[in-house]
């Protein structure tokens, strides 16, 4: 069992089962709502629990896809794109080792000019 948590403990998330490898997104929209760029990692929705849902809002950054923060201290959590069966988590929010790594950077074309992506992991331009 995987546990996490926003910065204030308003809501609080366990994940069942042992977590994928996860990516580092640099597109804009995951910089923005960051404040840097997007890790996280894909799990199916039926392995999610919240607790404190009514804490997340939920923002629409597109057609296709909301991003869950809490709504109290503002930590980015969840990134759902609500017409496929899984979610994604943002791996900083993690309470317990998450024993897993990146498996490659996407949207590196977009990054921010103000680091550089040197870990070694593959980097695709979309």
């Amino acid at each position: 069992m995987n546990k996490g948590s926003c910065l204030c403990g308003a809501i609080s998330f366990t994940v069942a089962g042992a977590l994928p490898m996860g990516s580092a997104c640099h597109c804009t929209k995951c910089r923005k709502h960051t404040g840097h760029y997007e890790a996280g990692v894909d799990v199916p929705r039926s392995a999610v629990a919240i607790e404190g849902g009514e804490h997340v809002t939920w923002y629409h950054s597109s057609e296709k896809v909301r991003r869950g923060f809490c709504a109290i201290c503002g930590s980015s959590l969840f990134f759902d794109p609500v017409h496929r069966d899984w979610i994604g988590i943002s791996l900083g929010a993690f309470d317990t080792p998450t024993h897993t790594k990146l498996a490659m950077h996407i949207f590196v074309a977009d990054k921010g000019d103000y680091y550089e992506i040197a870990d070694g992991v593959p980097q695709n331009l979309q």
